[in-house]
């Protein structure tokens, strides 16, 4: 049987996954997506045309590899039948490539009112995109979600009922606008036709995949440092986009999984509150932000940004078994007469190596950096590392002398094809 190779974020999102997955996927028979909804986005550029995927697996690309959504995914289906019709308008064959698993939960427009309402109580805000994603995945937990399998079934109707007349209860009690019953049935009954010839068991599907030996992998929606258990809670996602989600998320087993790639930036950045040892609140995170166009694929909010820090990144390898790392953006960073890299936290007065997502000890941690040189130049035609200059040369051996992880792939530049990729 072949092994699942799996694509993870090992910061805090918008690494470049869907880059990572997009140049993986050109020899791959299928690209799973195995967590998240609409709150992630991947942005990937082919020849020339970027696209903005949310909740198609972005391996589809390639034009031969099966995409599958997987059962963890939360599936805003108008979203989705949108995104659809735009990779159909590419010339990408979705019809042919495509598949929806039955296990996946619907996310409905009360959804939506509910993460609005919720984030507006909140003393403290979060930071949600409030596309609906943490209430559908609460529904899910509390067994009252509705599935996609669902939408196909005798008494979708009173399901769906029974769930809007239950939320419009909370919406008039807080005095938020109430959602038309009749309206959403009809939305929803024909967004399940659109979608029924894409919605199958795939679980059985990945499975005889494995078994045929074929080439599959699994990319990741945001990341480690916003995962719901192992992140800086409660400024996180509401679901597990570490390794264990993958499994969960996609009826994979432990034993299927072969190679894991970190993703990383050159720098690091950050969407919504929450903790963020390395950023950097002058002219120099502005420039960064510039320089690497962050702003979000899904909100368009502008990131936050900072220096790449090693001792989170550690951290994400132990969580995720991680063995190989991709960087992206080491043409930014190059663009810079010197930058830093955090080697360190100084907590209460001592140095420490180790990464805690504890929100009082990342309150207290101060970053230690380590300075290089930069003037890379235009790299964005090196395909062998020993193409980079020394600069970027010894950035990069520090990092994997640190981690004791092989940086395989070296974004160079935004286009698919300048990637350094290394033996």
């Amino acid at each position: 049987m072949s092994k699942v190779s799996v694509v993870l974020g090992a910061f805090y999102g918008d690494e470049g996954k869907g880059r990572t997955t997009d140049y993986l996927s050109q020899n791959a028979d299928m690209s799973i997506r195995a967590t998240g909804g609409n709150n992630a986005g991947h942005t990937v550029t082919v020849d020339g045309v970027k696209y903005a995927l949310h909740l198609v697996p972005s391996g589809i690309l390639s034009n031969k590899t099966i995409g599958v959504i997987g059962n963890g995914v939360v599936i805003d289906p108008k979203v989705l039948i949108e995104e659809i019709e735009m990779l159909k308008e590419s010339g990408i064959k979705v019809e042919e490539n495509l598949r929806i698993s039955e296990k996946a939960h619907v996310i409905f427009p009360y959804h939506c009112v509910l993460d609005q309402m919720l984030e507006d109580k909140r003393e403290h805000k979060i930071g949600t995109t409030k596309r609906g994603i943490g209430p559908c995945y609460c529904d899910k937990y509390e067994r009252s979600g509705i599935r996609m399998e669902d939408l196909y079934k005798p008494n979708f109707k009173e399901l769906l009922k029974e769930q809007v007349d239950k939320k419009n209860e909370l919406f008039q009690m807080n005095g938020y606008p109430l959602c038309d019953f009749d309206e959403l049935y009809q939305n929803y009954t024909h967004y399940a036709e659109v979608l029924k010839p894409y919605v199958c068991d795939t679980i059985n599907l990945i499975h005889d995949y494995l078994e045929q030996d074929k080439v599959v992998i699994s990319e990741g929606a945001q990341a480690t440092l916003l995962d719901i258990d192992f992140g800086s809670y409660p400024f996180v996602t509401s679901s597990n986009p570490t390794i264990g989600g993958i499994l969960t998320g996609s009826g994979l087993s432990a034993r299927d999984i072969g190679d894991v790639y970190g993703v990383i930036k050159a720098y690091s950045s950050r969407v919504g509150e929450g903790p963020y040892v390395t950023e950097l609140l002058d002219e120099t995170g502005d420039q960064i932000r510039e320089l690497g166009h962050e702003y979000g694929t899904t909100t368009h909010r502008p990131r936050r940004c900072g220096w790449l820090d090693l001792v989170a990144l550690n951290y994400a390898i132990k969580i995720n078994g991680i063995n190989y790392i991709n960087m992206n953006h080491l043409d930014t960073i190059g663009k810079f007469d010197e930058f830093k890299v955090c080697c360190a936290y100084l907590v209460d007065g001592k140095e420490t190596k180790s990464f805690s997502c504890n929100e009082t000890f990342l309150a207290k941690a101060k970053p230690v950096y380590k300075t290089f040189k930069g003037n890379f130049g235009d790299i964005s035609r090196c395909r062998t590392f020993e193409d980079l200059p020394q600069n970027a040369k010894d950035y990069i051996n520090y990092i994997e002398e640190y981690t004791n992880c092989t940086i395989k792939l070296i974004g160079v530049g935004a286009d698919r094809e300048c990637m350094i990729v290394r033996d």
